[in-house]
């Protein structure tokens, strides 16, 4: 077994070798043409949906001088590294892909690095809002920013209102009354109505986010990546700032023993409670606007920024990205970058976020305004996310379960759910870096 799998990671290496020199001229002779009534075909793989990509480059193609000639092959995330991987070792594949920034440091070696003497990092950084900085490295850019789905908190006002409580909570530290206002439990001490869905995994929605969403206010980046280009886990009490309070303060909620117990595993999905108008505040994207629209029309809520601590802290929050990246094995390099960089121009940009009703990736575009209010609000969530590069995003949710739920149950202390939770989090970056 060990052996079959020295000899295909032999010949995906030599591959990339034999195109990087290529990549390198390629890049050294691009030059846009914008005066071209069609731009050379290309052939995109991702994890997006394809009707949406389709429609997106139909209406470019509508709106553009030069026609855009795009095949996109859509992926389901859970298979796209194999399939990738698979048709890289056959000399196969396609010549760019479209995937979240939690697929990125897996294929990071199999990707272009699109000079800065071809674009600029002073032109990138004021073109797209922060969190696109996962695309760039010391000596150029590995992906082109497309769409960010900010994770924001959607409040039931009816819930409010009856509690006597007129706004939304900005700060963490506000659930600490809002707990005594709004869950309510019946006589035997069961939980009937809740003011916030936290403490574990099985039944919280985007748990993972959430989680990493606090570690990130906190000032904890989730992982690091080092100056020999390495990624490491800053899940672990040595860090410059600990991830134990924000473990701490996720976990209390689960506590019977905590003045905040809001929820158990014995409680429905929270997406599912919010809906049902049993839960007061449920944090998920700004994608799921318009499903929660759509499933309960009579519901009474708003969104509101993700809540950030008083003190000592930040209000980014997660945000949810994919972006285009050119392969190595590409022969089409100079072709891929030109098609990409034009439908990564504002104003096809501006339409896939409008198409979605989601923020956009670009600071033009968000500095344009708009008479929508939640479009608005996701336009602040936007400039405020961030994300890291982990090996993989399901991986790192086990993990993330794994150490709540061995801290809660008192199988282990603190910081050995912490330590416990950064080894594997190495082992599983490691892994993905070395495959």
């Amino acid at each position: 077994m060990d052996s079959k799998i020295s000899k295909f990671q032999i010949i995906v290496m030599i591959i990339f070798g034999l195109f990087i020199v290529i990549g390198v001229a390629s890049f050294a002779l691009y030059k846009g043409n914008s005066s071209s009534t069609k731009l050379p075909a290309i052939t995109i793989w991702g994890t997006f949906p394809k009707l949406e990509f389709d429609q997106f480059i139909g209406k470019a193609n509508q709106n553009s001088a030069a026609s855009f000639s795009v095949t996109y092959v859509e992926k389901a995330q859970s298979q796209f590294s194999l399939d990738f991987i698979s048709a890289l070792a056959r000399g196969q594949g396609p010549d760019a892909i479209l995937i979240p920034t939690d697929l990125l440091l897996p294929h990071e070696d199999k990707l272009v690095t699109v000079p800065f003497t071809t674009m600029t990092q002073y032109d990138f950084t004021n073109a797209y809002i922060g969190e696109s900085s996962v695309y760039l490295n010391k000596t150029g850019i590995i992906g082109f920013p497309f769409l960010v789905d900010p994770l924001v908190m959607y409040w039931n006002m009816d819930m409010f209102d009856a509690a006597g409580i007129a706004t939304y909570p900005r700060y963490w530290d506000d659930f600490t009354g809002l707990n005594k206002s709004l869950t309510v439990k019946d006589k035997n001490g069961n939980i009937r109505r809740s003011a916030i869905a936290m403490g574990q995994f099985g039944n919280v929605d985007n748990a993972r986010e959430i989680l990493g969403t606090l570690l990130m206010q906190s000032g904890n980046p989730v992982t690091t990546q080092n100056s020999d280009g390495s990624v490491s886990s800053n899940i672990t009490q040595s860090a410059d700032v600990s991830p134990a309070s924000a473990i701490k303060f996720f976990a209390q909620f689960v506590n019977p023993s905590s003045a905040n117990y809001s929820w158990n595993n014995s409680m429905p999905d929270s997406k599912s409670a919010f809906l049902a108008g049993s839960l007061a505040t449920y944090f998920g994207f700004a994608s799921e606007l318009s499903d929660i629209k759509t499933k309960n029309p009579n519901l009474r809520f708003d969104v509101a920024l993700m809540p950030s601590p008083k003190t000592g802290g930040s209000g980014v929050t997660y945000g949810h990205m994919y972006g285009f990246s050119i392969l190595r094995s590409s022969s089409n390099q100079a072709a891929a970058l030109q098609v990409i960089t034009s439908i990564s121009s504002p104003q096809y940009l501006a339409n896939i976020s409008n198409s979605l009703y989601l923020p956009s990736v670009r600071r033009d575009v968000i500095a344009a305004g708009s008479n929508d209010p939640y479009i608005t609000l996701f336009d602040k969530a936007a400039l405020v996310s961030k994300t890291w590069l982990e090996a993989d995003p399901a991986a790192t949710s086990q993990i993330f379960s794994d150490m709540i739920q061995s801290f809660t149950s008192g199988q282990s202390s603190i910081d050995q759910s912490i330590n416990n939770a950064g080894d594997r989090m190495n082992a599983s970056l490691s892994a993905a870096i070395s495959q």
